[in-house]
């Protein structure tokens, strides 16, 4: 599959259509965060429930707190301490900002900020905030190759990036949301190394 430019992935984000972006541990789904409808096709595409949520994924952390200026405080001296990097932190969103990317809490909400160079931060840079999700039919693999990707989703997607091959171990998930942090899913960093210097970043 021919890769796309920098500038036809940030065309078809602005347009509200579905993108493949390679991330700092496994391809992504992505599109424009800003609006409901894009994020509706994500959905579709990946067969993924509308209750599950996803995650608002930025160049970096300064443009997160644009997007939820809530962040800041507590929530934002975490994520300056962990991103980048290969984590999604599940923080509170007390405004209900982007309820289309957050499943069924809208009390809540994933963020990402890879550790990137290259044609991905380019495009973010340029469109702001993207929804994201493994670039995976619901329940199968993630991607680390774009041969990994299913047909189904290539053909449904209107720009591709290649990235070449990616780590393929996704992020890990953290929970921020309640008095005492929570790991949800141990990733590409160490949920111990990553609590730790969240826990030295609120001393």
């Amino acid at each position: 599959m021919e890769s796309s430019s920098v500038a036809e992935a940030v065309d078809a984000i602005r347009r509200g259509e579905p993108v493949i972006l390679p991330t700092d541990t496994v391809y992504g789904l992505c599109a424009d965060a800003y609006r409901s409808e894009p994020a509706e096709r994500v959905y579709r595409l990946k067969g993924r429930p509308r209750t599950k949520p996803s995650a608002l994924l930025a160049a970096d952390v300064d443009t997160l707190l644009e997007c939820i200026p809530e962040l800041r405080g507590r929530s934002g001296s975490i994520a300056r301490a962990l991103l980048p990097g290969p984590l999604t932190l599940i923080l509170p969103n007390p405004a209900r900002r982007f309820r289309w990317v957050a499943g069924e809490d809208y009390d809540a909400i994933g963020v990402r900020v890879p550790a990137l160079n290259g044609p991905t931060t380019e495009v973010l840079e340029q469109v702001g905030c993207v929804i994201a999700t493994s670039a995976n039919l619901a329940g199968e693999p993630d991607p680390r190759r774009l041969d990994e990707i299913p047909d189904e989703i290539r053909d449904g997607v209107a720009a591709t990036i290649d990235g070449g091959d990616l780590p393929g171990t996704p992020s890990t998930v953290l929970d921020f949301t309640g008095d005492e942090p929570k790991v949800v899913r141990e990733g590409a960093m160490p949920a111990a190394e990553a609590l730790e210097r969240a826990a030295a970043a609120l001393a």
